[in-house]
């Protein structure tokens, strides 16, 4: 098996948190994969490159239309997509407090005076004289980033931003896959529940048979009685199948944000798959899927916190300016060049004791990078995992597809043959029974390995991201819609 130097090496850039120690010695946190193959184990029989649009693949209107809707309602998605914007604030007040703040006061007052004059021939009058007094200033401090230490934690607020709009795609992917999932159960449930009302109608069918033959005096009452049996417990299995239906009905309606009232109907029909498309190399992998996308993003903004706090044991230094005027002092003098030199302060602090506080908050900041680090190692093994187990499940249902068509095929010939012998007297009614079992059984069989291989087919899709470029339908207007709120959200603002 060949392998892809060069995409490691690619890697190691890529996926890799920098930080120091406190002596200036360099530390490395990094996620630990495996050599990738150049191509997966499991090669799929089509050698044409999988759809960009993997829904229309299905040839289904009805399912692009309910994982639209799934979309537009899901509860999950507008949680994603709120916890997005919050990130993307919380990211724009970190650069906000990197600037200079500036801040105004206003302070007004009076003070009264008593004051007594003399008038006339000893006569004394007080008198009360009220005197305005005002105040006002003009604050500003700033935080000057000689380390790096606040440009850190903007980069890395910034990188939990791509990471939640990562999570976004990666909830709308999901969504889909769920939605779409759904509607194939729902289409299962109906095909199972066709097959329990044929089970019924041919047990019907050899119990009015036998009944004739009882009549005729050519079966017995036991083969009566066991062909009532047969009947009553098709129509039992026609309410579990319904009640199956029903269920299936209902977990779609609240994928669609509807109340659960079993009112969606389907066609009773399952997409006829072709043969599975080629899911290229795997290296391609890590930047198709949103999900690893994210943990990158991650991995990233825990690398750049802990050289935050690795820099937090440099000094800060801060610039200060407070210029004011009372009601003695012009307001131009408040402008006044001289006057504002005269006030710029400058302040450097250096912490000389918190009881290694700063070296704790350090090395658990690396710790959490070396925990970002594994968490990535394994969603990307995840991720290749859920792709090798498609190919090979779609493979081997295929192959259960065919060899259980074959049972199917030969249940048929031996219902007719027993149906025929019976008639004859030739053979009992169990043998009628069990020719009837086997063949409505291998029918329900051939349905649900059919469903198997769609569902394994969406998830399939869901495993290599979606799409070749990690876009679809269903993912590509992800970063657009949010963008155009951000838009919207400004303009409002």
């Amino acid at each position: 098996m060949k392998y892809s130097p060069v995409f490691l090496a690619i890697f190691s850039l890529q996926a890799c948190s920098v930080g120091h120690g406190l002596t200036g010695e360099r530390v490395e946190v990094e996620a630990n994969l495996p050599l990738v193959p150049q191509a997966y184990t499991v090669q799929p029989v089509s050698q044409t490159p999988e759809l960009a649009n993997w829904l229309s693949q299905f040839d289904d209107s009805r399912m692009l239309t309910i994982v639209d809707e799934a979309l537009m309602a899901s509860p999950t998605i507008i949680a994603s997509e709120a916890t997005a914007r919050a990130a993307r604030e919380n990211a724009r007040a970190l650069s906000g407090r990197s600037l200079p703040s500036v801040t105004y006061n206003f302070n007004n007052s009076y003070s009264t005076t008593v004051r007594s004059t003399t008038i006339g021939e000893g006569i004394v009058v007080d008198g009360r004289f009220s005197q305005p007094d005002y105040s006002q200033s003009f604050q500003l401090n700033w935080e000057l980033d000689l380390w790096g230490r606040v440009r850190a934690n903007i980069d890395a607020a910034e990188a939990s931003y791509q990471a939640s709009q990562a999570d976004l795609a990666a909830a709308r992917l999901s969504i889909a896959g769920q939605a779409a999932t759904a509607w194939v159960n729902l289409n299962n449930a109906m095909e199972q529940e066709r097959i329990a009302r044929l089970t019924f109608d041919a047990r019907k069918n050899t119990l009015d048979l036998t009944e004739r033959r009882f009549s005729r005096g050519l079966s017995t009452a036991l083969d009566v009685r066991t062909a009532r049996t047969q009947l009553a417990s098709a129509e039992a299995q026609i309410f579990n199948r319904l009640q199956s239906r029903n269920s299936a009905a209902r977990q779609l309606e609240v994928f669609l944000g509807r109340y659960p009232a079993n009112e969606i109907d389907a066609p009773s029909r399952l997409p006829v798959l072709t043969d599975i498309a080629m899911p290229g190399d795997p290296s391609l992998l890590l930047t198709r899927r949103p999900d690893i996308a994210a943990s990158e993003a991650r991995l990233e903004a825990a690398g750049l916190t802990a050289e935050a706090a690795r820099l937090a044991i440099f000094p800060s230094l801060r610039a200060s300016s407070s210029i004011s005027n009372s009601s003695s002092i012009k307001f131009t003098d408040i402008f006044d060049p001289q006057r504002i030199s005269a006030n710029i302060l400058a302040s450097l602090s250096q912490s000389v004791w918190q009881g290694g506080a700063l070296r704790a908050d350090r090395k658990a900041a690396v710790a959490r990078a070396e925990v970002a680090a594994a968490n990535y190692t394994n969603t990307v093994l995840t991720a290749w995992r859920e792709v090798e187990d498609a190919l090979d499940a779609d493979i081997l249902l295929r192959e259960q597809e065919m060899a259980q068509e074959r049972a199917l095929e030969e249940a048929h010939k031996a219902e007719d043959l027993a149906l025929r012998q019976y008639q004859r007297g030739l053979v009992s009614i169990f043998n009628l029974i069990q020719a009837q079992t086997t063949r409505l059984n291998s029918e329900a069989n051939v349905i649900q390995i059919r469903a198997s291989r769609v569902v394994n087919r969406i998830n399939y899709h869901l495993a290599l991201g979606g799409g070749p470029l990690g876009q679809d339908q269903t993912t590509a207007n992800t970063m657009a819609a949010l963008e155009i709120k951000e838009t919207k959200e400004s303009s409002a603002s």
